[in-house]
């Protein structure tokens, strides 16, 4: 699959994949200057790219494990979803869970887009839904004995 990508400055970094069966592709931080970010805030950091995921996917940006797992930075919103129709800038909202000042450097990476495919879906509404041995049982219930 090919995917369109436009540089929107001169020090954008392209997406990288770390390995030949990586998922994900690196996004890098297209900052001028180090920023900070405090414990429990979140900061719009761009990557400097434009993009045109093809129609039927979409492009799922994700934290990065070492980055989650020792600096405490993620996706404020876990997951970013950048769609097929989508035109503008590439940024990744970065939330500190930390109880520290956390700094972003610039070409850092920062999450990875993974592309993914989804199905388009009407919904029909209905006055009543088939019936099944779960019913409306919700988080948990399923190990319940």
């Amino acid at each position: 699959m090919n995917i369109n990508i436009t540089k929107l400055s001169p020090s954008a970094k392209l997406p990288d994949r770390g390995s030949e069966y990586a998922a994900g592709y690196d996004l890098f931080a297209d900052i001028k200057e180090e920023v900070k970010i405090a414990p429990h805030q979140t900061l719009m950091v761009g990557t400097g790219l434009a993009m045109e995921i093809p129609e039927g996917y979409f492009g799922g940006i994700f934290a990065r494990s070492g980055l989650s797992a020792k600096e405490g930075l993620r996706p404020a919103n876990c997951v970013g979803v950048v769609d097929s129709d989508y035109r503008g800038e590439v940024k990744v909202a970065l939330h500190n869970d930390s109880e520290i000042e956390r700094v972003v450097t610039p070409a850092e990476k920062i999450a990875q887009l993974v592309v993914v495919p989804f199905l388009a879906v009407e919904f029909t509404e209905v006055s009543e839904l088939t019936d099944t041995d779960r019913g409306s049982g919700g988080f948990g219930s399923t190990g319940k004995h």
